[in-house]
């Protein structure tokens, strides 16, 4: 990735948004970007499965899972299955587990903490919706730029 957040910042201030820095790094991959697809769920990861298994060539998935630190909402397997399927990074509003093989893949990955737990599979949850937390708003097709310095969203391709 050519771009840094802290540039387009600058070169966009008014235009994006920057989340509030509350999520760590977890893959192996610190700098991603690409067109935001959205799940809102809550401790149960069905979807996050079932969508990690499309096409996401181009594309970050933002899981708002209510910032529940009971559960993770994604391990190992379903990370390897983003990096499988293109996925450039997935954003969560919880917790993911196998930090350590996740940190070895080549996945952009954020989110609140670990936890071993494992979430019910219930297929409980809802796509496609504007979900909001860290101060901003993720909008389906609006754009995601996340790196070292945080992460901030665009309405429009910047980089």
């Amino acid at each position: 990735m050519e771009f840094l957040t802290t540039d387009l910042y600058d070169a966009h201030e008014g235009q994006v948004n920057v989340a509030t820095p509350l999520l760590q790094r977890y893959g192996g991959r610190a700098r991603f970007s690409g067109q935001i697809v959205t799940l809102k769920l809550f401790e149960d990861n069905t979807l996050v499965r079932e969508v990690l298994g499309t096409p996401g060539a181009g594309k970050v998935l933002v899981v708002d899972g209510g910032g529940s630190l009971r559960c993770a909402l994604m391990g190992d397997q379903i990370a390897e299955l983003a990096v499988k399927n293109g996925w450039e990074g997935v954003l969560i509003w919880g917790c993911i587990r196998d930090s350590v093989a996740i940190a070895a893949l080549d996945l952009g990955v954020r989110a609140l903490a670990t936890n071993p737990k494992k979430s019910v599979k219930r297929g409980e949850g809802q796509q496609g919706l504007a979900v909001r937390f860290a101060d901003v708003d993720f909008t389906p097709g609006h754009w995601l730029y996340a790196d070292e310095d945080g992460v901030l969203v665009s309405p429009t391709k910047i980089a």
